[in-house]
């Protein structure tokens, strides 16, 4: 018999993302439960196989889910959770009619959010980033990636790096580093573009690698900013230096990059909304998973990005956030995913893969995280809904009323403390 330190049990449905372990595509599992033993999952299936299967050792909890639905942790594979400063005013001008590179050509943008961050100390960072992650965590995130890209110096790109690191070591949320120095040309570069190419590769991603302060890099690939060229350099340059590439790709004009994710075997291609179908299809050759941002063409008033075709070419497709002060400010997954199936026609159990398992391929992650099963860490959430696909259907609202990181309790509107237990 197996022992655990944790039981969640009296489930409506537990949620696997696992087709091996239940009915369906997504592994439901009716008056389901699970156990973990530390960090880890020991056991999950029908309550009525608990008691002859599993022990709970004479320390640990049972959590009684109340007729909840148990779903894997939510998985926020794009991020910009790191930054100083607000761009409220410049979501007033669009809504006047300004277009995002509009604002950014009047020194808006990016370069504003540079400015302020560039001012901010680590821990000021660090004290701006802590509520945000607690209501990620709040709204069920339990995983994330964080990039860099709003210092545009070797400085002040490794302090937000370090932000990072001290914001992982803290919270219950675990947040993986992207170092995305290749976010824009600062302005002291402005007309040198490839000598700030030259900064990146041959001092801040040495740097990076030196002080294990990524896990991965990125680069705006895009018309304007990084051409496909530049872009490839940096990337491969990363790759050098042990960072796995995950990275915007074709977001306004199409300009090659899904092909360049291809191409490198980045993990990821993000945003998308001007690629080609026949680039999607590269990239599914190429074990590339295809992240979509819905938020982002939501809050920018652009169209959203064929889904449906992508996944006809059998490729992976993730959903993200795209948390930013500029273009997506908002980190609610749940939302996301009533965005992913009310805009762009995917399945609600296709929109649920994308923020739970292909979220983690699309960081690398899928054998620690992204389902529920025997091995992986216990990232759970329980949401207060009658069945899974109330969580994208029934949306504006909050569905999670707690959430175990890790085997512990980490937020909770049951019993349960609200930081790392």
């Amino acid at each position: 018999m197996l022992s655990a330190d944790l039981i969640v049990d009296g489930a409506v449905q537990v949620v696997t993302c696992d087709p091996a372990r239940g009915d369906g595509q997504l592994g439901v599992i009716d008056n389901g439960a699970v156990a973990c033993k530390g960090e880890r999952i020991v056991w999950v299936g029908p309550a009525s196989r608990l008691a002859a299967e599993v022990a709970l050792r004479p320390a640990g909890r049972r959590l009684d889910a109340r007729a909840r639905v148990v779903l894997p942790g939510f998985v926020d594979s794009h991020t910009h959770l790191v930054f100083a400063g607000s761009r409220a005013h410049e979501y007033a001008l669009r809504a006047r009619g300004a277009s995002y590179q509009e604002i950014a050509a009047a020194g808006g943008g990016i370069l504003s959010t540079v400015k302020a961050t560039r001012a901010a100390s680590v821990n000021e960072l660090v004290v701006l980033a802590r509520p945000r992650l607690d209501l990620m965590l709040a709204h069920g995130t339990t995983t994330t990636e964080a990039k860099s890209g709003y210092g545009l110096t070797t400085a002040d790109e490794l302090k937000m790096l370090e932000a990072i690191r001290q914001l992982d070591a803290e919270h219950a949320v675990d947040v993986h580093a992207n170092f995305c120095g290749a976010h824009e040309v600062p302005p002291e570069f402005k007309g040198r573009t490839d000598a700030y190419v030259d900064l990146v590769v041959e001092e801040m991603l040495p740097e990076v690698a030196r002080l294990h302060l990524a896990r991965y890099i990125d680069v705006f690939c895009e018309e304007g900013v990084f051409s496909v060229a530049q872009s490839r350099r940096i990337l491969e340059a990363g790759a050098r230096c042990g960072l796995r590439a995950k990275f915007h790709a074709d977001e306004f004009v199409t300009l090659g990059g899904a092909e360049l994710a291809a191409e490198v075997r980045a993990l990821s291609a993000d945003h998308l909304l001007q690629a080609s179908v026949e680039a999607v299809a590269k990239m599914k050759a190429a074990g590339v998973t295809a992240a979509l941002l819905p938020g982002t063409a939501f809050f920018l008033g652009l169209p959203y990005a064929p889904a449906r075709k992508f996944l006809e070419t059998g490729v992976r497709v993730a959903l993200a956030s795209d948390f930013n002060p500029g273009s997506s400010m908002g980190f609610n997954l749940q939302l996301v995913m009533t965005m992913a199936v009310s805009q762009m026609k995917m399945t609600l159990e296709e929109a649920l893969l994308g923020v739970t398992l292909h979220a983690a391929h699309a960081m690398g992650l899928e054998g620690e995280i992204g389902s529920l099963a025997p091995g992986k860490l216990c990232d759970l959430i329980l949401c207060d809904v009658p069945s899974w696909q109330h969580v994208a259907y029934f949306y504006g609202v909050n569905h999670v009323s707690h959430v175990i990181k890790r085997g512990r309790s980490s937020w909770g509107l049951m019993p349960g403390p609200g930081r790392r237990a």
